[in-house]
């Protein structure tokens, strides 16, 4: 009984990754291919081709194999490095430092310190 539980929790688990991969593989596809290149984050190509491949495994294999795992993998390091240097590259960030902001300003203006 408690294995069913717990294979139907991974299946949820692996549904939700697979969910999460297609949509930062629609990111991927909208961003500029000079952005990769600006950011150097390898190519357009390259990232869209592990993302659907990654997409693609979450969605055929199950979670506990080997491969599903790698492209977990992949989608992570697109999501905390990748994503962001495109998005800082081509001005897409959010905050206070879109418009040329100072990192130190906070979200109701610039901190002085106490001064």
């Amino acid at each position: 009984m408690l294995i069913y539980g717990f294979q139907n929790l991974l299946s949820w688990a692996q549904l939700v990754l697979g969910i999460y991969a297609a949509v930062m593989l629609i990111d991927a596809a909208v961003r500029r291919e000079d952005a990769y290149r600006a950011a150097s984050k390898q190519s357009k190509g390259m990232w869209l081709i592990f993302l659907a491949l990654a997409t693609a495994l979450l969605f055929i294999l199950p979670i506990m194999s080997f491969l599903p795992v790698i492209g977990v993998i992949a989608v992570i390091v697109y999501t905390v490095d990748v994503r962001p240097a495109l998005r800082e590259v081509s001005g897409g960030g959010r905050g206070p430092r879109r418009g040329g902001g100072s990192s130190s300003d906070g979200p109701y203006g610039p901190y002085n310190g106490g001064r």
